[in-house]
């Protein structure tokens, strides 16, 4: 598996304290989603939290970001200058925009009427175009990704608008997969999606569990919650706004929410769609296991597909052996129906960093031999079935399988815990143009033929629908059906149509 997620975002408000160091922690467990940068970004008061003649309070947002894994980022110094009792963060891959500083999230936009900070996980369509509309009207880019783009809308309608209405017209025109956390003045804002592609979830902090005050948290997944010894509330609905503020102080939300006392939080169903397009891959390789997304635990929905990838099959083997860390779940679900032993044939070097920055093929091959080493005395003379979350150029499976074999491997079958990847994704995952996709115009054997399989076999799309347990129509199944939930020029797309809530 080569596919790439774009990023992991995380939100902070505390009606006192400091928000940087559950950040730094909800990151952590974030990691997974992005290893290219990290970022901090907190909004604190300039007059010591003393309301001025208008009511208001003078805030500033101080930030720090760098490229390389979090605890690379942030030392114990980092943390203790990021004085500010809201916050947000964020990890990334790009998908959109190049490896440097400049991309790194989260972004810093300075307006008329102060400063926006945002974070974003997704992947906007048509931000080339939006981008040059915004040039000709003066507006100067320091960065080349989709998020200064909506950063840039953002700031411009709030000139005109308050934070909803500005929203709901940055909504209206961008187009793709977008979940974000914002910062704006004294207020955490998150926001996703009319379509629900991007996961993003809220949950509440405790005052007393590791130090956290109370208050509220926005995360990627659950499990960064969970982190903070939180308490997961619920998923952000597709087309749902979130604001909040640590200050206002109203009643309705202490009373339903006692561990937040101090807080409000406004909930606005901006959009809504017939339809939502959750998107698929969460379930099988990007989210943490541990985590729920839109109501489902992920670990259950990933035994469930090894599960039914064993129904689908009807090959006989000694044992069954995942390819870590993404085929272990799978394959042990596929033991279990199976009624095969499961047993480790590949152990992972977990403190081996990136290396696919090596471009040439014997490169290749040293960086999978540095992540994986084959368990000789489990694999010698057995039959194995390797199980893996999916292919995508298919170079490490070939490299995988003649491992296997090198070292006495009697016969290697592939099931793959997904159906063939046909095309590519236009809405936040970093993969490749169709021609480099092992499975485009190829048949399922002659793609074993070419990885040195001795079978291959993927799910079926109805087994992992079903597996997933989610309608086909609210899923974004795109890079599988060549179907995509939004306008992409040249592509197929599902109509879904999306209506403005009024309040």
């Amino acid at each position: 598996m080569s596919k790439r997620e774009g990023c992991g975002i995380a939100g902070i408000a505390l009606p006192h304290g400091n928000a940087a160091s559950p950040l730094f922690y909800a990151l952590y467990a974030l990691q997974h989603r992005g290893q290219e940068s990290a970022g901090i970004a907190v909004s604190s008061s300039l007059d010591g939290g003393v309301e001025n003649e208008r009511g208001g309070m003078k805030r500033d947002i101080t930030l720090k970001k760098g490229m390389g894994l979090v605890y690379q980022v942030f030392s114990s110094q980092h943390l203790e200058s990021l004085n500010g009792n809201i916050g947000i963060g964020h990890v990334r891959y790009s998908t959109t925009g190049a490896s440097r500083i400049e991309n790194a999230e989260p972004l810093l936009v300075n307006y008329r009427k102060g400063k926006i900070a945002i974070a974003h996980n997704g992947n906007l369509v048509n931000a080339m175009d939006l981008r040059r509309e915004l040039e000709r009207e003066g507006r100067i880019f320091h960065s080349d990704t989709d998020t200064e783009v909506i950063a840039q809308l953002l700031a411009k309608e709030l000139m005109r608008h308050d934070p909803i209405a500005a929203l709901k017209e940055v909504m209206k025109r961008v187009i793709g997969s977008y979940s974000l956390t914002i910062l704006l003045n004294n207020t955490l804002i998150a926001v996703r999606d009319p379509l629900g592609i991007k996961p993003l979830c809220i949950g509440t902090l405790n005052e007393g569990n590791g130090g956290m005050n109370a208050g509220y948290a926005i995360a990627s997944e659950s499990t960064a919650i969970e982190t903070l010894g939180g308490n997961f509330i619920r998923d952000v609905e597709p087309g749902e706004v979130l604001m909040i503020n640590p200050q206002q102080n109203l009643p309705r939300f202490r009373a339903e929410h006692p561990e937040a006392e101090g807080m409000d939080i406004e909930q606005y169903q901006v959009y809504r769609c017939v339809n939502s397009a959750h998107c698929v891959f969460e379930y099988i390789y990007f989210a943490r296991p541990d985590s729920v997304l839109d109501g489902r635990l992920v670990y259950d929905v990933r035994m469930k597909i090894g599960e039914r990838l064993a129904e689908e099959d009807d090959i006989e083997a000694d044992i069954v052996s995942p390819v870590p860390d993404s085929g272990i779940t799978f394959a042990i679900g596929y033991a279990k129906r199976a009624g095969i032993d499961y047993l480790e044939g590949l152990i992972k070097n977990r403190y081996v960093g990136r290396t696919f920055i090596m471009p040439e093929q014997t490169s290749r091959d040293i960086s999978v031999r540095l992540k994986l080493s084959v368990v000789q005395t489990n694999v010698v003379g057995k039959r194995i079935i390797l199980v893996d979350d999916s292919i995508v150029r298919g170079t490490t499976s070939r490299i995988i399988v003649d491992y296997l074999k090198k070292k006495g491997a009697k016969e290697v079958h592939l099931r793959i815990g997904s159906p063939p990847i046909i095309a590519p994704c236009y809405l936040g995952i970093d993969t490749p143009t169709r021609k480099e996709l092992v499975a485009w115009k190829r048949a399922i054997d002659e793609i074993g033929r070419l990885l040195h399989a001795d079978s291959l076999r993927y799910l079926s799309l109805e087994g992992l629908i079903e597996a997933v347990g989610i309608d086909e129509k609210n899923l974004c199944l795109g890079c599988l059906t060549e179907n995509y939930p939004v306008e992409i020029p040249g592509e197929v797309c599902i109509a879904r149509q999306l209506k403005l809530t009024h309040f």
